[in-house]
């Protein structure tokens, strides 16, 4: 093994076996590394994109190769030979060309970029091959063939069982029924049943029909967004789908996967929570008959591998997953759909830190296929690509039902006493709609009983000893907790300070207004949706269910429970406290508070009666409030839009954020202003139109005991920014001390 300095093959003669493979290892490092075949060749030969397991220090890795040369900067001698080769065949070129791209992009490690990109099993070196599963077949139905059984009872119940299904039944399937293996084989070794294996995830087999269900019958906006979609589906088509809440957008994905489909296609559809993959999943189920296969975290890392595997070979004809997903290698990659395209889930903030949103235009671009962003409250970089006309701007104004969306009533908390977070006022419009049958989604995007807990006498508050940060007041079970690095620890009897026993929470969270919401309405059930509540496999899903069954009832809520969930029997949502984001240090707060707002407010009056919407503030004055509740999220998002061209903040200009921490603070500083410093002098050499910005402590200074400090990079041209950041990482690797960490984040979607 040695170090590649130079990543351009020199490729050797067409025939001639390579005198070098370059290698991409799981590691940091931003390089490549060196290493002499050996063994047997594939069947045809070297070349990128096949796994090899290599020594590397005194471990094995699996890494891929990259490229095959002639010649290395390093005499041959020295080069380690690879251990084994893994792969046949190599791994799909568009999916090493994707992983290509976002390393560059992200100024990552190759080798790290391609490890994460793989499912678990592929990284530990096990075959790239599908598991499969047995499917029994009746052969012979006659009495005389029969007769051989007339002792055997159970085994002529399970002919019977046979016959009732012509495609056979998996093994798993009859033993489900009483059988067992051993009286299957048996069966098949007097020529009664077959048994073949087939994939687990198996392929649609050449039906005839592609769905399993009517289309709906779209209304005029939908049919001509579809009908613009269809006129480019063999090249690259970029669509922002914007639509109301409720407007039909998920139909449009349907029917427009249905025409890829049909010209043999494959459609991978892009959600950015876990929560939504079953919903999502079940409907598309639902209308066709072709596989359609699941990729998030919830999965085994076998059935992830399964998945994955039915999308490369294309077995599975409809992909959908969570942001991860956006690197499963497609067959015959016909469309890519990003759905709530705005959502912050889709961006990666640790590691590798992409984003699967803009790696989804960057693929879709380079397959020449359409790619659609569908949003209610589209991200402004979405609209000023649609604005500049890069993206077709499709509209849907109306709703499926015939209600309009419900518009915000801004509901003033000054000098209001509240009861969980809840005014009087409130609180009487809760029991004016379970009074009339209704269900009431109370939102409160704070998880626990309250944000902090304070001496009524000194002031004291409970605060993190790790973080920058008040602890939380958590009630089941009882702990304060830090949400920023889950530090708990029991509430102190007394105040550790005066030693008053008077201590008081603060504030409401989800719990307090699950508790207060129980003791107001006794005979009417609470159901709380956070991520404590529903930390239990299938959990969410049952709560989901118990919610849709449409009886009264009261649902507390954080944003888990805002993203995109249909809840028809909501006839009145409330927002507790929508001040959170008016003012925060963050210039994207705003625009990312509003998005929340309106997709919280878009689950009241979903189906057959209208739905209100009450949001308490204490700055009902407030001019964006205001204009959000008058004139709607698109005439705010195009006021923060010009606000961002004068500040010359994204989309009209690029960002790069170099994070240090360390556990001394004068170590992650130092390091800050040393890069800082060599940064601006490179920068003045090179005349490159890049700001250097900083270096400045993180918004939380201290979190988990270490800390943080920011150096930012902006320019009005990415080209430039990214020669900037390549040379800083560069820089950064070469002479940083190993008493801190640092991260490069391109395009970062938060400065903390």
């Amino acid at each position: 093994m040695a170090d590649s300095k130079d990543e351009s093959p020199d490729t050797p003669a067409p025939g001639a076996a390579p005198a070098v493979l370059r290698v991409a290892v799981p590691t940091p490092l931003r390089r490549l590394f060196d290493y002499r075949p050996a063994g047997r060749p594939p069947a045809d030969g070297w070349q990128p994109g096949l796994r090899v397991k290599v020594p590397f220090g005194r471990r094995q890795l699996v890494g891929i190769v990259i490229a095959c040369d002639s010649r290395s900067d390093w005499p041959t001698t020295q080069l380690k030979p690879i251990v084994e080769c893994l792969d046949a065949a190599p791994l799909p070129a568009d999916w090493l060309w994707l992983c290509r791209f976002t390393a560059r992009y992200y100024q990552h490690s190759l080798g790290d970029t391609l490890h994460l990109a793989l499912p678990g099993p592929l990284r530990q070196g096990r075959p790239l091959e599908a598991r499969t599963r047995e499917r029994w077949q009746l052969l012979v139905t006659s009495e005389a063939a029969l007769e051989q059984l007339a002792r055997a009872p159970r085994q002529r119940e399970l002919i019977a069982l046979l016959a009732q299904h012509r495609q056979g039944l998996i093994t798993s399937a009859a033993t489900a029924q009483g059988f067992t293996r051993a009286q299957l084989k048996t069966l098949a070794d007097k020529g009664l049943v077959s048994c073949h294996e087939e994939p687990l995830t198996a392929g649609s087999g050449g039906q005839e029909t592609i769905l399993a269900e009517p289309s709906l019958t779209l209304n005029r906006e939908q049919a001509a967004a579809l009908s613009t979609l269809h006129e480019a589906l063999d090249s690259y088509h970029p669509c922002l789908l914007h639509g109301v809440t409720g407007s039909g957008k998920t139909e449009v994905y349907l029917q427009l996967i249905e025409a890829i489909l049909a010209k043999g296609g494959q459609a991978l559809i892009l959600v950015p929570e876990i929560g939504l993959t079953p919903q999502t999943l079940s409907r598309f189920r639902r209308r066709f008959r072709a596989p359609v296969v699941a990729l998030h975290s919830g999965l085994t890392d076998l059935e992830r591998l399964d998945a994955w595997e039915a999308a490369r070979s294309g077995r599975a004809p409809i992909v959908i997953g969570t942001r991860s997903a956006v690197f499963t290698p497609l067959a015959r990659p016909g469309v890519i759909i990003v759905d709530e395209e705005h959502d912050g889930s889709f961006k990666q903030q640790d590691g590798l830190r992409y984003h699967a949103r803009d790696l989804a235009i960057a693929r879709a671009h380079k397959d020449g296929i359409p790619i659609l962003l569908g949003s209610a409250t589209p991200s402004l970089e979405s609209l000023a690509q649609a604005r500049a006309g890069r993206y077709r701007h499709l509209r849907l104004t109306q709703r499926a039902s015939r209600h309009a969306p419900a518009k915000l009533e801004l509901v003033d908390l000054r000098g209001r006493l509240r009861q969980g977070g809840l005014i009087p006022p409130v609180i009487d419009a809760i029991r004016q709609a379970l009074a009339a049958e209704g269900q009431v989604l109370v939102f409160i995007n704070r998880r626990g009983f309250a944000p902090s807990l304070a001496c009524h006498q000194c002031g004291w508050i409970a605060e993190c000893p790790h973080c920058d940060a008040r602890q939380t007041l958590h009630r089941q079970p009882q702990r304060l907790m830090c949400h920023h690095c889950e530090q708990q620890m029991p509430p102190p009897d007394a105040c550790p300070a005066c030693g008053s026993g008077d201590l008081r929470p603060l504030g409401a969270g989800t719990e307090r207004s699950e508790e207060t919401l129980a003791a107001l309405f006794p005979d009417t059930p609470v159901y709380r949706i956070d991520r404590d509540s529903t930390r239990r496999k299938e959990s969410f899903d049952q709560l989901l269910s118990e919610i849709r069954r449409g009886e009264p009832g009261l649902l507390v809520g954080t944003q888990m429970l805002a993203k995109g969930h249909h809840l028809p029997h909501v006839t009145l949502v409330v927002v507790v406290n929508a001040d959170a984001g008016l003012y925060a240090s963050d210039f994207r707060a705003l625009e990312q508070s509003a998005q929340l707002l309106v997709q919280v407010a878009g689950r009241a009056g979903r189906a057959e009666r209208p739905g209100r919407v009450l949001v308490q503030t204490l700055h009902p004055d407030d001019p964006n409030l205001r204009l959000l509740a008058d004139s709607g999220y698109d005439a705010l998002a195009y006021q923060l839009l010009e606000e961002r061209r004068l500040a010359m903040l994204p989309p009209y200009r690029h960002l790069a954020l170099t994070r240090f921490e360390a556990v001394q603070e004068q170590d992650a500083r130092d390091a800050a202003e040393a890069a800082g410093t060599a940064a601006r002098e490179w920068l003045a050499e090179r005349h490159l139109a890049v700001h250097c910005l900083g270096p400045v402590p993180a918004p939380m200074e201290r979190r988990q005991n270490r800390y943080h400090m920011q150096l930012m990079l902006s320019a009005d041209k990415r080209s430039a920014l990214h020669e900037a950041g390549a040379w800083l990482a560069g820089w950064l690797e070469n002479t940083g001390s190993r008493r801190v960490r640092w991260s490069l984040d391109i395009d970062p979607m938060t400065l903390s």
